[in-house]
């Protein structure tokens, strides 16, 4: 029997104002746009690709295209080493831009996790495991904070 591994390679939103949505997640992540052409992006990370393109860029599915801010229905979730931190960056680089849903809560399963709209109106979860019990749960999981494994035998 042949089994055929699925791996997320990437997560595109849709957006019909790329460079703001740009801007938002290369604050996010701290990686390099890639301009594959004027209406595509791509910041890859180190555990898969994050993707902006606008509405020209999907003309071709015809029967329902995607639209731009019409998703309420996911969240896309970022782990990061300190979510405090990066939360406080985000606020200097964007300012009254930064729409914060949910300030720094901790999860009953041990994540320090706040809730954001990017610009489009999709929530990102950005959230740290903090307790040994979410520090092993992360360690099962791709992508693993680089000391993910040894805070969670200390």
């Amino acid at each position: 029997m042949t089994t055929n591994t699925v791996q997320l390679a990437s997560v595109r939103v849709i957006t019909d104002d790329l460079p703001h949505l740009v801007r938002f997640y290369e604050v996010l992540t701290g990686a390099t746009p890639q301009y594959l052409t004027d209406d595509f992006v791509e910041l890859v990370t180190p555990s898969a690709t994050f993707a902006l393109s606008t509405p020209e860029r999907v003309a071709f599915i015809t029967d329902d295209p995607p639209r731009a801010a019409a998703n309420r229905t996911a969240i896309v979730e970022f782990v990061v080493e300190d979510v405090e931190s990066l939360l406080a960056h985000m606020k200097t680089e964007l300012g009254d831009d930064l729409d914060i849903v949910q300030a720094p809560t901790m999860m009953p399963w041990g994540n320090m996790s706040v809730l954001i709209r990017d610009p489009e109106g999709s929530l990102v979860n950005l959230y740290t495991p903090v307790t040994p019990q979410a520090l092993r749960l992360q360690q099962n999981r791709t992508p693993q904070l680089p000391d993910a494994g040894q805070a969670a035998r200390s």
